[in-house]
């Protein structure tokens, strides 16, 4: 019988691989992909024109991951690590994200992940995807804030290993995504709007892009504009918030763990931070669907209602190149979707006398 050389692949084999210089890994990092990054970046002109305003935006879909969230880039990067020195559980709170990216990578690695999530608050695509890669699945009766206090606990004892964006490394892996930015657009946008939930991404980003710039290989950098939900927004308000609460489960997070570093992004790079209501998210996560085709999970349109507010203050100058962090898939909260589409399929007889009187035709 013949054997076949391995295939030596031509292609994007993950974020690790294709900015190890930037990364803390080495030689001798056992590398556990997926295939991450290189996400589009898509033009988002109708969404523009609809809103009113006058300028270029361009929408990060960090969708199209392996499991479908921006999750996977630092996770890439926290297994890899967690691997490295000989961790064999690793372990996250989650408001479902994490805990399905955590989960993917700990079944590609051939680890235990134990996943806390709270009781009931969990879009139901994401939980799907965290029983379906095997993690060891905890709800527990409470919020998040108190989901990783457990967790925090019991990364102190020595026994599992955190892979919540407490662990650092989960921040250099989501920095990734403004180096892709850069060498997408060949520079820095002159504004990047993020959802704001623990708070990780926005901090990432920011680190990504001031690292770029010092390397050389961008010349400008973004102010950072952040958008927290009104019924969870502790950095916005100034206080942890007791009992978050918002449709946008992603965000809903009363007490961030990436607090400082979402303060300091916002300082250092001139940036802005506010939140938008409820009603404002959904208004826009049915916009940026029926303008542009583009489906997101609900914590998306908090930048996209911060889009639509900071051209209705005046606030994005004519001519402005921006860009927005879309971080999930739509499908990852079929019910909030199917709940905010506004109606529901029409039943006829199957014939095509009925369906044309429904057409009108």
């Amino acid at each position: 019988m013949t054997v076949r050389a391995r295939p030596q692949l031509d292609c994007w084999q993950g974020v690790i691989r294709r900015y190890a210089e930037h990364l803390p890994v080495s030689n001798v990092t056992p590398i556990i992909t997926l295939n991450e990054g290189n996400t589009p970046l898509i033009p988002a002109q109708n969404f523009v024109e609809a809103i009113g305003g006058n300028f270029q935006l361009f929408l990060k879909y960090e969708a199209l991951n392996p499991t479908c969230s921006f999750k996977d880039r630092g996770m890439t990067v926290a297994v890899s690590k967690a691997r490295e020195r000989g961790a064999e559980i690793v372990i996250c709170a989650s408001t479902g994200n994490t805990s399905a990216s955590a989960a993917a990578y700990a079944a590609r690695a051939k680890m235990k992940c134990v996943v806390l999530l709270p009781h009931g608050k969990i879009a139901q695509g994401k939980l799907a995807q965290a029983l379906m890669y095997g993690a060891t699945t905890i709800a527990v009766k409470g919020n998040f804030d108190e989901a990783l206090r457990i967790v925090r606990e019991l990364g102190e004892s020595g026994k599992v290993e955190v892979v919540n964006s407490i662990n650092p490394v989960r921040i250099e892996g989501q920095k990734t995504a403004a180096f892709e930015i850069c060498d997408q657009l060949g520079d820095a946008p002159d504004f990047h709007f993020l959802p704001v939930g623990n708070a990780g991404n926005i901090t990432a980003y920011w680190k990504g892009y001031k690292e770029y710039h010092a390397a050389e290989k961008s010349d400008t950098l973004p102010r950072m504009f952040g958008f927290q939900a009104a019924g969870a927004a502790p950095i916005v308000d100034g206080h942890p918030v007791a009992n978050p609460h918002t449709v946008a489960s992603a965000i809903r997070i009363g007490n961030p763990a990436s607090w400082e570093g979402a303060r300091n992004a916002i300082a250092e790079s001139d940036g802005y931070i506010n939140k938008v209501t409820d009603e404002e998210i959904i208004a826009a996560y049915r916009l940026i669907a029926r303008t542009e085709g583009i489906f997101v999970e609900p914590a998306c349109a908090a930048p996209l209602a911060g889009i639509a507010n900071c051209v209705r203050d005046g606030m994005v100058p004519e001519g402005s190149l921006v860009a927005a962090t879309m971080t999930g898939h739509g499908l990852k909260d079929p019910e909030t979707a199917i709940s905010a589409a506004g109606f529901s399929p029409t039943v006829v007889e199957p014939t095509r006398e009925a369906v044309e009187r429904v057409l009108g035709l």
